[in-house]
């Protein structure tokens, strides 16, 4: 089992995409286009106030027929962030998404943000955790020292 710390330094890139509060709805996803990504932070300074991901667009937006360049993201982002910690594994942010119907988790560290963990991410180390032992069980079926 990987820890987070580990999952956040084999990310290609860490760079963090957020957006104030104040942002429009059509900013947010302007970023979120331009970076290939599903959600976003809101952030006000260095404290994370919400999320605001594909879902809230397509809930809060959409079918409430208000218009993204109009709305600012603390009006449809999703308060009360959950996060997690560098030292917490990739089992336990997979039962905390599941449970909690999550696609992204912040990692705070004493306080400060430090990264942001996708289920992609945890899904791409599991895999490649499983690959590993498929591969150390053929070595051990065929004889074969690697």
């Amino acid at each position: 089992m990987k820890s987070v710390a580990y999952i956040l330094k084999s990310k290609p890139d860490t760079t963090i995409q957020a957006v104030a509060p104040t942002a429009s709805v059509f900013e947010a996803l302007e970023l979120m286009a331009r970076k290939n990504i599903g959600a976003v932070l809101v952030m006000d300074g260095a404290q994370v106030v919400g999320i605001f991901t594909e879902r809230d667009y397509a809930r809060k937006i959409v079918l409430k027929g208000r218009t993204s360049p109009q709305t600012p993201v603390r009006e449809v982002m999703t308060p009360g962030v959950m996060f997690v910690t560098p030292e917490q594994t990739s089992d336990q942010c997979m039962a905390l998404m599941t449970e909690n119907r999550l696609r992204h988790l912040p990692v705070m560290d004493g306080g400060k943000l430090v990264g942001l963990v996708s289920i992609g991410d945890l899904v791409k180390d599991i895999i490649s955790e499983q690959q590993f032992i498929i591969e150390q069980l053929e070595f051990y079926i065929s004889g074969k020292r690697g």
